[in-house]
């Protein structure tokens, strides 16, 4: 496994989908909607969905009277009668929608109920959630097989591994299995320990089957999950996968804390407590490190706090990362080309959200971005950034 001291934890998480953050040809819609789990109470997801695609149609007449709106409001009417799309909800739902482009995305978090035509899509609740560092992923393994979550403090679902994420041990190995491998018998489910049969070498093949499939797993997670997402990584299996795992690893986001338990004798509540117990230090420690972070480079003129000039030094790809403030909205223009901003009244049909706009050009110019919860902002102004020069 890396060094701990070498690991570098993105500390941004997930970068938007990158569709999302490009220039679009106009108008963008972007539709919020918390959402319930569970039936009875999600029947009334979907009638929430469609009071929210005619605010939508209102602000789009709003700023576009003289744009045909059926064309870009019809994928957004044929998601609300879609029957099989509501049977399963989180807490929450962004949908997207341009000329060239429709996005639907289910979050793990509630969100403010939001309908929004504007020249760019309304990205910052989507980034509080991608980009939070609060985020982390579990990855539930035994001898044979895997399972994923992901979570943060309040919430653990489990999710379907990215393709090329082998799940089992057949199909990590597929006809280099050893034969001696299918004498062993599991007993009690998939999270079971397994029971071996034969004794010597039988046992030897088994065990490097085993270290070959982690391995295995460990190539997958590290290439298709933690690269792209940025989050720690956590192992949740009994203490002797635990040490072979952590042997063979090379994923510089896994975390030498775990939940030491096999995952299959935990319900999903208990798993998040213990999950959430090992994380939270992470989580504390790297939103000091970016508090203290910024407060050097604001000492060495390498920071600022001033929205107009944070403005400035992102068009000129000066910001390195970018905290923005949670709840905090600022209604206005950016102009990005030059960085010049325009407040404006909050009620204003023609209004962007600037701070939103500038997380995007930031984000474009190749710096993070995070969103942060108030508490915990080192600026009151809304942003914090930090340059590279």
């Amino acid at each position: 496994m890396a060094n701990p001291s070498e690991k570098k934890l993105d500390p941004a998480g997930y970068r938007l989908p990158e569709e999302l953050t490009e220039d679009q040809k106009g108008p963008c819609l972007s539709l919020y909607q918390p959402t319930l789990r569970g039936y009875p109470e999600s029947q009334q997801n979907p009638i929430r969905f469609r009071n929210l695609v005619r605010e939508l149609q209102t602000s789009l007449e709003g700023k576009y009277p003289d744009l045909p709106g059926g064309d870009l409001l019809k994928p957004f009417l044929d998601l609300a009668g879609n029957a099989v799309f509501w049977r399963n909800s989180l807490d929450g739902l962004a949908v997207f929608g341009a000329p060239d482009l429709f996005r639907v995305i289910k979050l793990q978090r509630e969100v403010p109920e939001f309908a929004f035509a504007g020249s760019s899509f309304y990205l910052k609740p989507l980034r509080r959630i991608f980009q939070t560092l609060e985020r982390y992923q579990v990855l539930g393994l035994n001898r044979d097989r895997i399972r994923l979550f992901e979570g943060t403090r309040d919430i653990l679902d489990e999710i379907e591994p990215a393709p090329g994420v082998p799940r089992t041990i057949e199909e990590a190995l597929g006809e280099e299995l050893t034969e001696s491998h299918l004498t062993v018998a599991s007993y009690g489910g998939a999270g079971s320990t397994a029971m071996h049969h034969g004794h010597g070498g039988k046992e030897d093949d088994v065990q490097i089957d085993t270290e070959r499939f982690f391995r295995t797993v460990d190539r997958s997670i590290l290439e298709k999950q933690s690269k792209p997402s940025g989050l720690p990584l956590m192992l949740a299996a009994l203490p002797e996968h635990h040490s072979l795992f952590h042997k063979v690893s090379r994923n510089p986001f896994l975390l030498e804390e775990g939940v030491r338990i096999n995952p299959g004798d935990l319900g999903a509540e208990d798993l998040r407590e213990l999950a959430w117990k090992a994380v939270e230090p992470v989580y504390s420690a790297r939103l000091d490190s970016l508090v203290q972070e910024f407060h050097q480079a604001l000492s060495k003129g390498l920071g600022g706090d001033d929205p107009a000039r944070v403005a400035e030094a992102a068009v000129s790809g000066r910001v390195e990362k970018l905290l923005i403030e949670a709840g905090r909205q600022l209604p206005g223009h950016l102009d990005k080309t030059t960085g010049r901003i325009e407040t404006t009244a909050a009620r204003d049909p023609g209004a962007e959200e600037l701070l939103d706009d500038l997380g995007d050009l930031v984000d474009r110019m190749g710096g993070r971005v995070l969103v942060v919860e108030s508490d915990r902002m080192p600026s009151e102004t809304g942003v914090a950034a930090i340059y590279r020069y």
